[in-house]
């Protein structure tokens, strides 16, 4: 029962980070396209902490409050995760068509890794507190900048691909406790 209720859940989440990644694709291309994978990690990062600012003190100035963040951090993981199957080579214009088949793929195998943690840890993520979603987000991002740093190459370690998964899980899941539908 709550693996069918997780699963709704996250199809509504995306849903909506979808709609929105669609509308923003129609309205300016693919823009996105010319960022390196650097400076989408950076876009996370000022996402991610925003977010942690504004559960810190309680308060926004410019008035939008964290649900975009987390919106943001999702559709960004889904850029990075894209942008890792490009080569300089591809064109920076890709038609809204392929857009949405390629975010539709980057999400269904993130689920997929979703559900097969799930099963691992009991979705604990459910007593967990928003504000510690946020901060494994902003562990990730370290981790992902520190393999960047040193040129992808890793020695024990997952590569940037799944850390950008798990932000984009851990970003799922704040949406849900916070009732995104």
């Amino acid at each position: 029962m709550a693996q069918t209720n997780t699963a709704s859940e996250f199809d509504e989440v995306i849903a909506v980070c979808r709609t929105l990644f669609l509308k923003k694709t129609t309205d300016y291309g693919t823009a996105w396209r010319i960022l390196r994978l650097s400076s989408i990690t950076d876009q996370i990062f000022i996402k991610a902490q925003r977010i942690r600012t504004l559960e810190e003190k309680k308060v926004s100035k410019v008035g939008e409050g964290i649900t975009p963040e987390y919106i943001g951090i999702i559709n960004y993981c889904v850029i990075a995760m894209m942008q890792l199957d490009f080569n300089e080579d591809d064109l920076l214009e890709i038609p809204v068509e392929q857009v949405q088949e390629l975010f539709d793929a980057k999400v269904k195998e993130t689920k997929d890794l979703m559900f097969a943690k799930n099963h691992d840890y009991g979705e604990a993520w459910r007593d967990m507190r928003i504000s510690s979603l946020t901060d494994l987000i902003l562990q990730k991002i370290f981790r992902v900048k520190q393999i960047e740093d040193n040129e992808g190459q890793t020695q024990v370690s997952e590569g940037v691909n799944a850390n950008y998964q798990d932000m984009l899980n851990y970003s799922v899941f704040a949406l849900i406790k916070l009732g995104v539908k």
